[in-house]
């Protein structure tokens, strides 16, 4: 919880929203969250410096939540986390993962075409921005 929060912070400036998902979650709808969750953890020792939530739609990865801790960005956690959880979600069936960030997130969205992702829709919110969903074809795990 800690950490999602202090990760979305930095979301919720740039976008002048505080009423984000991740900072208005319970603690209770973040453990349902994570009963059918695949995603991982990056630890530093024994904190945790970054979370990734992914699940299994039919052959579709749901990837979702990245989290950083702020202090440790830059550094690759999230593009580790990314293809650790690519691959768990491969080794499960999955065949293509998905994942959206907002239009203002450019450095999300830099991130995620690094990695092959590659835009699919853009959905326009009530705040100006658009939600843009990404997907990229996953290699390995049952299937290949």
């Amino acid at each position: 919880m800690t950490l999602q929060r202090a990760a979305f912070v930095q979301e919720a400036l740039i976008y002048g929203s505080p009423e984000m998902p991740p900072l208005t979650q319970t603690l209770e709808e973040v453990e349902s969250e994570l009963q059918e969750n695949i995603g991982c953890v990056a630890l530093d020792g024994a904190r945790m410096v970054g979370a990734v939530r992914a699940r299994l739609d039919g052959e579709l990865l749901l990837v979702g939540r990245i989290a950083i801790a702020p202090d440790r960005a830059g550094e690759g956690i999230g593009t580790t986390l990314l293809a650790a959880v690519e691959r768990r979600g491969a080794e499960a069936g999955a065949t293509e993962a998905e994942l959206f960030t907002g239009s203002l997130s450019e450095a999300n969205l830099r991130l995620y075409e690094r990695e092959g992702y590659v835009e699919t829709q853009r959905v326009p919110g009530d705040d100006g921005t658009e939600q843009v969903f990404l997907r990229k074809p996953l290699t390995g795990g049952a299937h290949g």
